[in-house]
Order: structure tokens, then C-alpha cells, then sequence
């Protein structure tokens, strides 16, 4: 007679459960199986003896303001990171550099200033990434998210943004959600690649009614769709001070350029003329002769 499955499920439970009693959790923290949760437990520092095979943690609405590289490297199997509503700032480059498995990513609410290559470049298998609400945000390099290629949420509304290259986002080909509302877009020529970009791709933009221009005056509160019209009108028929400095020079070039012509073309008429009385005066002189 083959035994019951039943005591074999009560035992894996009685050791589960003595395994999480043994594990150690954080001070003022919450832990449960594979999960660590310190929110709002006014935390200063990154907190000491997490786990070391969680997989998601939450330090949410605490007061951290670093997070230390060796330590987050220690937590090999993260693979969600909840940061949002802290103090981290100025430079996180190289900070994920020890959790490559890390799947969510939430640094909201924080006091960011730019994004770099070296930022989140580790984060290979990075699905989700929200970066909003962070009014010192002014900065993301052309290729920060380059390695990110399975980013498939990005959020980085309500920053101190005002420009975002084309290349950055297009070139994710995974992405589906970009969130971009409530920045300082800058809409002159420059950022017409982006606007065309946003109204032709299968991109879902969350809150688009309130993804507009900011500067200049003209097209402050400006949707995008108008804006884009606008900027095409402009940019493409509009001349500025350098185009009548580059097409003065041109024109200039060119009546050099004719006058430097007629003028050969006058000495080498004139050349051929005195050649050709030459020769008829030699050709009577020897007929003369003759």
C-alpha cells in the first residue's frame, strides 16, 4: 500500500516554518519567506543582517540615502527592489552592479540628478524601472539604458527633465509603457525627433493629456500632437539667423566664384586672340617673303 502524500506535505511545512523562524530578519523589519519589508520604519542606513537569499525588498518611505554596492552584492537573488520615497541621491553608478537578476525596480520619490550609462548597466534582466518624482532629475544620458534591453516599463514622469534623446527609449525594443508626464519638455527643433517618435510607435503613454510642452512660451500647455504640428511648420520652413549667415556665404561664394571665371575666361580670350594675330602675322610675313 503506497503511503499518503499527506505527512510528506506536513513536514515540508514544519521545516519551512522552523527555516524562516531560524533566519534572521532586520531590525524594525518584517520578513517572511524570501521577502524582507521595511517600510516606513524611518531607516537611515541600508539595514544590516537581511537574508542573504531574499528575493524582494522593501524599504519604502524610510530615510536611506545610500545604498552600499558590497551589501546589495551579498543579495545575489534580488529580484524586486522597492526604494521609492527616499533620499538617495547624486551618484548610484555601479550601485546594482551585484544584482543582475533583478527584475523590478522602484527608486521613485528620490533626489536623482541624472542617469548614466554606468547607472543601470548591470541590470540585465531590468523589466520594470521607475524613476518618476524626482524634481533634481535633469540629466539621462543617450545610452543609459543601452544593456536594459528587457525594460519593458519605464517610468520617469514628474522630473526636472526637458529634453530625452530619440535613441535612448527607441531603442529598447521591448518597451511597452513610458510614462513622461509633467516634466519641463523643451519643445524646439531639437526635440522634433521625440515627438514624431511618440506619435508613430506602438508605445502606450500613461496620462498623455498631461505630457506637454513646458517651454518655449509659445507652446507652453501644448499637447503633443499640436506641438508636433507646429514644430513642423516651423522647423522646416522657418530660417534663422545662421541659415542667412550660411546662405549669404554660399551666394557670396558663388558670385566669387563666377567672377573668378569670366575673369579666366576673358585672359584666355584675350591669350588665344593674341596668339591667333601672332600666327596670321608670321603666316603674311613669310607669304611676303615668298
Amino acid at each position: 500500500m503506497a503511503p499518503s502524500g499527506r505527512p510528506w506535505s506536513l513536514s515540508l511545512v514544519f521545516l519551512l516554518g522552523m527555516a524562516s523562524q531560524g533566519i534572521s530578519c532586520p531590525s524594525r523589519c518584517s520578513c517572511q519567506y524570501l521577502e524582507v519589508n521595511c517600510t516606513g520604519q524611518q531607516l537611515q542606513e541600508f539595514p544590516v543582517d537581511i537574508p542573504l537569499d531574499t528575493r524582494q525588498l522593501i524599504l519604502a518611505a524610510n530615510n536611506v540615502s545610500y545604498l552600499p554596492a558590497v551589501e546589495l552584492s551579498f543579495l545575489a537573488d534580488l529580484v524586486y527592489l522597492d526604494c521609492r520615497k527616499n533620499l538617495l541621491g547624486d551618484d548610484l553608478d555601479f550601485t546594482f552592479i551585484g544584482v543582475a537578476k533583478l527584475v523590478y525596480l522602484d527608486l521613485s520619490f528620490n533626489n536623482l540628478t541624472q542617469v548614466t550609462f554606468s547607472t543601470f548597466s548591470h541590470l540585465l534582466s531590468l523589466v520594470v524601472l521607475k524613476i518618476s518624482d524626482n524634481p533634481n532629475l535633469v540629466a539621462i544620458e543617450k545610452d543609459a539604458f543601452a544593456n536594459n534591453t528587457w525594460l519593458r516599463h519605464l517610468d520617469v514622469s514628474r522630473t526636472g527633465l526637458t529634453f530625452l534623446d530619440t535613441s535612448t527609449v527607441r531603442d529598447l525594443p521591448n518597451l511597452r509603457l513610458l510614462g513622461l508626464s509633467d516634466n519641463l519638455w523643451h519643445c524646439n527643433c531639437s526635440f522634433l525627433d521625440f515627438i514624431t517618435w511618440m506619435m508613430e510607435s506602438n508605445v502606450h503613454f500613461p496620462d498623455a493629456d498631461n505630457v506637454t510642452c513646458y517651454t518655449p512660451a509659445g507652446l507652453r500647455a501644448l499637447r503633443m500632437p499640436a506641438a508636433e504640428a507646429q514644430l513642423h511648420f516651423s522647423c522646416l520652413t522657418q530660417l534663422y539667423k545662421q541659415d542667412y549667415v550660411f546662405l549669404c556665404l554660399v551666394g557670396f561664394c558663388i558670385f566669387l566664384a563666377g567672377t573668378m571665371a569670366a575673369w579666366l575666361a576673358g585672359v584666355c580670350a584675350v591669350i588665344y586672340e593674341a596668339h591667333a594675330s601672332k600666327g596670321e602675322e608670321e603666316e603674311e610675313e613669310e607669304e611676303e617673303e615668298d
